[in-house]
């Protein structure tokens, strides 16, 4: 397959998670309030949580540096897709990276913008760029909040807490849970091999310096 073909492939993945992520996101704020949740089945539920944090609500140092830190993984990400493209690698593996990337956007999206087009959560239901009296958005730019709902309490102790499985996530969590798991299972010599090449490349360059 051409690179062109597999550069398609991966634009029509990225974009395809990205229109599902942020439609359930957008549904989710504008017809729930914070804590807010709608039991599908017993195990599963659809539970409106928001986080500073990264993945499954994990939270680490100051929410800009998180916001930065995200920008910096996705031009990283970008950067590593163009070059395994141009190298051949497989379809597959490729597809595999960008549905990291995917997820990667999809919860930037939440933090470089939420914050200045929804209004707050919390007891109320969200307004999208339609706020009461000319009120701006609950916060600023990369400072807005993820939104997480998927929810599935399948193990409860007798006392009704969940064991399993307690963290909240979204679909873009989703999207970077399942490429990393398929490159681990199904394209970990890929990726030895993609990690060996830039590698090589760092020792050459080095040498060259050092000469």
């Amino acid at each position: 397959m051409s690179a062109r073909k597999k550069s398609l492939w991966l634009v029509s993945i990225v974009l395809l998670v990205l229109i599902i992520d942020q439609s359930i996101k957008f549904w989710i704020k504008t017809h729930l309030v914070i804590g807010e949740s709608i039991h599908v089945f017993s195990w599963f539920q659809l539970l409106f949580v928001e986080n500073n944090g990264m993945a499954f609500g994990m939270e680490l140092i100051g929410k800009l540096f998180l916001s930065l830190f995200r920008v910096g993984a996705i031009i990283a990400i970008i950067f590593f897709l163009r070059q395994i493209i141009k190298k051949g690698y497989r379809l597959g593996f490729i597809i595999c990276i960008g549905l990291v990337l995917a997820g990667a956007i999809g919860n930037l999206i939440d933090s470089a913008f939420y914050g200045m087009v929804f209004t707050h959560s919390y007891g109320q239901i969200a307004t999208f760029l339609n706020h009461p009296e000319g009120a701006p958005g609950y916060s600023s730019f990369l400072h807005g909040r993820v939104v997480d709902m998927f929810y599935f309490p399948i193990i409860k102790n007798a006392q009704g807490e969940t064991i399993f499985f307690s963290p909240v996530f979204n679909f873009a969590d989703s999207s970077v849970t399942v490429g990393v798991a398929l490159i681990l299972l199904l394209f970990r010599n890929d990726l030895n091999k993609s990690m060996e090449t830039k590698s090589k490349k760092g020792t050459e360059v080095k040498d060259e310096i050092t000469k």
